[in-house]
């Protein structure tokens, strides 16, 4: 993978790392903060214990991601950064269709963008442009 594509796998990391936070030891503060105008604020207490398995499921994303990133083998690094950027942007757009439109942004946007230019590389190498 070229150095563009690992810095928006680092972008997509980033975000996610700050969702895990957010959603697993920050849910009565930055939880509300974010999302406040969804959720009634006396929603939040009950709410935790739910927040912190979907921060689990945001860390199982980076961890994949973090993961690509390490592998030696150029195939099995893209193949699986694929894999776990795909099931980032196939979550940003339920969410964003679900829950609020900004997901779509913050979430859908930065992993499509990294798979675009996975593509992209891909197709100069099979096509040799």
């Amino acid at each position: 993978m070229d150095i563009l594509a690992k810095i928006f796998i680092g972008i997509v990391i980033a975000i996610h790392l700050y969702i895990v936070y957010m959603e697993m030891f920050a849910w009565n503060s930055l939880g509300r903060k974010t999302f406040g105008k969804l959720i009634p604020k006396e929603v939040f207490p009950y709410t935790k214990k739910l927040a912190n398995n979907q921060g689990l499921y945001n860390f199982f994303l980076a961890a994949g991601l973090i993961w690509s990133l390490l592998i030696q083998d150029p195939i099995w690094q893209k193949n699986i950064a694929i894999f776990f950027l795909s099931c980032v942007v196939l979550a940003g757009l339920y969410g964003g269709i679900t829950v609020h439109k900004k997901i779509f942004t913050f979430q859908l946007v930065p992993a499509g963008v990294a798979l675009l230019i996975i593509y992209i590389n891909e197709s100069h190498v099979v096509f040799g442009n």
